[in-house]
């Protein structure tokens, strides 16, 4: 059975830093890509960043650009993605997700607050 199960979120004060993981499990987790897509109270889902099934390239969303970075451990099975510098606008619900071609996988998601 497929998952993806999401941890390490919660609350932090602005300009704090928080590193999430997903833990992934019933498929060639080296064989996808991986992406944390985030979605805060109001507003539409957001890619925020993904790294490629090798880890040898990354993207990013603007808003994200040099305090987040996205890494993987493909022996662990596991994605990261470490969060510094945080903003209040950062608060959103965090997602982990895995694609290969036209399949994908979707984890249940964890909240991050940033407030003070």
């Amino acid at each position: 059975q497929v998952q993806l199960v999401e941890s390490g979120g919660g609350l932090v004060q602005p300009g704090g830093s928080l590193r999430l993981s997903c833990a992934a499990s019933g498929f060639t987790f080296s064989s996808y890509a991986m992406s944390w897509y985030r979605q805060a109270p109001g507003k539409e889902r957001e890619l925020v960043a993904r790294i490629t099934s090798t880890g040898g390239s990354t993207n990013y969303a603007d808003s994200v650009k040099g305090r987040f970075t996205i890494s993987r451990d493909n022996d662990k099975n596991t994605v990261y993605l470490q969060m510094n510098s945080l903003k209040p606008e950062d608060t959103a619900v965090y997602t982990c997700n895995a694609l290969r071609f036209g399949r994908t996988y979707w984890g249940k998601g964890i909240l991050v607050t940033v407030s003070s």
